[in-house]
């Protein structure tokens, strides 16, 4: 028999990814300003960033998503 679909913590956990996301891209700048990579490496992260800056979007949109769900007929103790 399958679990029931437990969303009680879904925004938090999404609110814990993008915090971590945000961290992983100022890292990621930080060795870019302090070590010496190629231009190659540089742009690669550069690109990352970037795709984790739209991940971090796709947070938000989830995040509030989550919280609508929550005020229309989800119940966090069900």
């Amino acid at each position: 028999m399958a679990k029931p679909d437990d969303r009680s913590d879904n925004a938090e956990k999404l609110k814990q990814m993008k915090e971590n996301t945000a961290h992983n891209i100022e890292a990621a700048e930080e060795s870019i300003a302090h070590t010496d990579m190629s231009e190659e490496q540089k742009q690669a992260v550069k690109e990352k960033n970037k795709r984790r800056e739209h991940s971090m979007q796709a947070f938000d949109a989830e995040m509030a998503d989550e919280m609508h769900a929550r005020k229309n007929g989800y119940k966090e103790n069900e």
